[in-house]
C-alpha cells in the first residue's frame, strides 16, 4: 500500500477506507504492511514478538526469531494487525535471517516512511549458535 501524498486526518473517511485488514477476517498473508497518520508528539514506535517463524534456505528446517522493530515516525504509523499478517508470510519462506531483517525494514522504510527504522531479530539457537542481525534504515 502507498501512503496518500497529503497529510491526513486520523478520522478521515478516506484514510479509514485505506484500512483493508482492521475489522475484518483476514486468514491468510498480506504483502505489505498498512499504515494510518501518526499521532502528534509520538517519537518512537516499538513492536517486539518471539513469533517469527521462517525456514533455513538450506536444510527446510524452520528457524524461529525474536523480532524487534523501532521506528521514528514522521506522517504515518504501522496498522499492527496488518503487520502480524505481513510477518505471518515468512513462515514458509526460505530466508537467512540477515536477508529477512533487511527485508522487513526496507519494507518498513518504503511504506511508513519514517525518519528511522531499526530491525533486530534474534534467531533462537539452533547447533547451539545464535543469530542477531540488525538492520538500520535512515538518519
Amino acid at each position: 500500500m502507498t501512503p496518500p501524498e497529503r497529510r491526513a486526518d486520523p478520522h478521515d473517511a478516506e484514510v479509514l477506507n485505506r484500512l483493508t485488514v482492521l475489522g475484518n477476517t483476514v486468514r491468510e498473508s498480506i504483502e505489505h504492511v498498512e499504515v494510518f497518520p501518526a499521532p502528534a508528539d509520538v517519537t518512537i514506535v516499538r513492536f517486539t514478538t518471539d513469533e517469527l517463524s521462517s525456514m533455513c534456505p538450506v536444510t527446510s528446517q524452520p528457524d524461529l526469531s525474536h523480532l524487534v522493530i523501532e521506528y521514528e515516525p514522521l506522517e504515518w504509523c504501522i496498522e499492527s494487525k496488518s503487520l502480524k499478517l505481513y510477518l505471518w508470510g515468512f513462515r514458509d519462506r526460505a530466508v537467512f535471517a540477515e536477508a529477512l531483517a533487511a527485508e522487513i525494514a526496507r519494507e518498513i522504510k518504503n511504506t511508513a516512511n519514517p525518519r528511522t527504522v531499526t530491525v533486530t531479530l534474534t534467531q533462537r539457537p539452533r547447533g547451539g549458535i545464535e543469530v542477531q542481525a540488525v538492520a538500520r534504515l535512515g538518519g
